[in-house]
């Protein structure tokens, strides 16, 4: 436990004990009904606390975008309470954070995502259209140096830039080509080469 978290904690109890204390004071002689309310104050106080921490939990699941790599090299990426499978990608030795997506056929980057990486997303060329489910979009060509996912180290590969705003960059079948299979079951994605 962090000191701050053990300060809000000594706060709380405080807080906790002064209202109580406040309460037996105030309600002298009638302790059945009290106790009652208190027991549904109590249960309402564990609920939200409940909600608090799975809160927190989602969010955090959301955010870690982690995979595991087996014994046989095969990279394991989790389904993430969304419905999708998000991974963490090294890309010019920055992390970068994808939209697994066998539907798109390239790599595109966000403009953040670019500019992260090396690009300046101000004077890129955006030549190249793609039709996508929001309609056409405007893309620019570029060559990563490096992709990097668990042991597996890629060089010169191809991918875009998407002009207009994206939340989060896809990683497409450009890469995902480059393993022998993909295969989906019991909520993982499961790369091999």
């Amino acid at each position: 436990m962090e000191e701050n978290d053990f300060s809000r904690l000594i706060y709380l109890s405080v807080l906790v004990v002064a209202i109580l204390g406040s309460v037996l004071i105030s309600r002298r002689g009638a302790y059945g009904k009290m106790f009652r309310q208190a027991g549904v104050w109590l249960l309402i106080f564990m609920g939200l606390v409940a909600i608090v921490a799975s809160w927190q939990d989602i969010r955090q699941s959301g955010q870690t975008m982690s995979f595991q790599q087996s014994e046989d090299s095969a990279i394991i990426i989790p389904k993430e309470i969304d419905g999708h499978f998000h991974l963490t990608v090294t890309i010019n030795d920055r992390p970068i954070e994808f939209l697994v997506d066998t539907g798109a056929s390239d790599i595109v980057l966000t403009r953040n995502d670019a500019a992260r990486v090396g690009f300046d997303p101000n004077r890129l060329d955006y030549w190249g259209m793609a039709n996508t489910a929001n309609g056409t979009v405007r893309l620019a060509t570029i060559r990563l140096e490096t992709v990097r996912l668990g042991e597996f180290i890629d060089k010169n590969i191809r991918a875009s830039v998407n002009k207009a705003p994206m939340e989060k960059s896809l990683l497409g079948m450009r890469y995902l080509s480059k393993f022998r299979a993909i295969e989906i079951s019991n909520d993982q994605m499961i790369l091999k080469r």
